[in-house]
């Protein structure tokens, strides 16, 4: 948590977004930091950032999300940036199957690598295509359970559940850091069971925790 009397800032969260080659993770980014989509977007070398502001209580947040590359031979490089995470994103893409089948070792890297209790996200990208999906919801919803993780399928085509996924994880940070500030001496790392859930739509345009997923 950082602070900065001049400009009001008081808090300040890192969130990575990862998972393998090409499930979109550069165009979740654009979409939710620029509302832009590229459909030739290339491959990202290392590491790069956004930083996002927002309030919650009347507090000034910012999130800085790193976007990270997928490829094998970039992990070396970006493994160090893991550190001081908050919170992930851990993105596969509904259409091809063994980008949902590296979820566990990406989650296990995330352990391996980051010092603090991290909010994790699965999500489902490439929702537009659903009808060429080859994981379904059920289960993305129930690989979600297993490891604790929330849960959503976005579309950043079509700016389907981005801003919410973003948003929720980080709304999620701030909560977790201010019942620590509130009550250091009891506060227990781990997120607690009624908020290792999922998410479902209702309708409504606030998400709602339930064992499905945001529609």
């Amino acid at each position: 948590m950082d602070s900065s009397d001049d400009e009001g800032e008081e808090y300040l969260f890192k969130v990575v977004i990862i998972g393998d080659s090409a499930v979109g993770k550069s165009n979740l980014l654009s979409r939710y930091s620029r509302n832009e989509f590229n459909l030739h977007s290339k491959a990202t070398i290392g590491v790069e950032f956004q930083t996002q502001t927002m309030e919650f209580d009347g507090k000034e947040v910012k999130a800085q999300i790193w976007d990270t590359a997928g490829q094998e031979r970039f992990r070396a490089v970006t493994s160090a940036y893991y550190r001081g995470t908050l919170g992930a994103l851990i993105v596969y893409d509904i259409t091809r199957r063994t980008t949902f089948d590296s979820v566990r070792r990406w989650l296990q890297e995330l352990k391996t690598h980051s010092d603090t209790t991290v909010t994790k996200m699965l999500v489902g990208n490439k929702k537009d295509l659903a009808n060429i999906r080859s994981v379904s919801v059920e289960e993305g919803a129930k690989l979600a359970e297993e490891e604790g993780l929330f849960f959503t399928e976005t579309s950043a085509l079509d700016s389907t559940n981005v801003n919410k996924a973003f948003e929720f994880v980080i709304g999620e940070i701030y909560n977790n850091v201010s019942r620590r500030v509130l009550n250091s001496d009891s506060y227990k790392p781990d997120l607690s069971a009624n908020r290792r859930v999922s998410l479902v739509s209702t309708g409504a345009d606030e998400p709602k925790q339930s064992s499905c997923c945001l529609r």
